[in-house]
């Protein structure tokens, strides 16, 4: 609750603050992190054409671009994306509009090696990603190996504090209170 006792989070949303995400929406977050990198993508592209354009505006073609250099810039510009966002706040765009944060073995926001490693697993082993629909605790290969955890979490705080005390808990295990902290 805020001090004017009004709540951001939906009732509905309240029991599952600081468990952890499913594959659902974990997908749907990929999905507008997707679109996210693909818009900052074709932007770079629009800007270098420009540039181009202001030099030589009487023999401007659109310039060629090579698949392969297209798709190692979006794989680089993925992996910085990612690992900005979740070194920052523990979230990219998509983790903000689905309500999900990244957190270290601690509920702590990931330092940034942490979530460079994370986001380079994320990019090159983007499969990694459905073992969280059979995993019991709903951890992502990536997150069973980096020791991370995406948790449901619409509280705005700022960057490093702990998220919730259930973060690391199993969904059936009982939750502990927040002076367990």
């Amino acid at each position: 609750m805020t001090s004017e006792g009004i709540s951001p989070v939906p009732r509905e949303a309240r029991p599952y603050q600081g468990h952890r995400a499913g594959l659902v929406s974990r997908v749907a977050v990929a999905a507008i992190d997707t679109l996210v990198v693909g818009g900052l993508v074709l932007a770079g592209y629009l800007g270098f054409s420009g540039l181009i354009f202001m030099f030589n505006p009487l023999s401007f073609s659109w310039p060629k671009a090579s698949p392969l250099l297209s798709l190692t810039f979006a794989m680089i510009l993925a992996v910085l994306y990612l690992a900005a966002g979740w070194s920052i706040r523990g979230r990219t765009y998509g983790s903000h509009l689905m309500g999900l944060r990244v957190v270290n073995s601690r509920g702590k926001t990931c330092r940034p090696i942490g979530a460079l490693l994370r986001a380079v697993f994320c990019v090159f082993v983007p499969i990694g990603l459905l073992w969280c629909g059979v995993s019991r605790t709903s951890s992502s290969l990536q997150d069973v190996v980096l020791r991370t955890s995406v948790i449901y979490d619409w509280q705005p705080r700022p960057a490093g504090r702990r998220t919730a005390a259930v973060l690391l808990v199993p969904p059936e295990a009982p939750v502990a209170g927040p002076d367990s902290l």
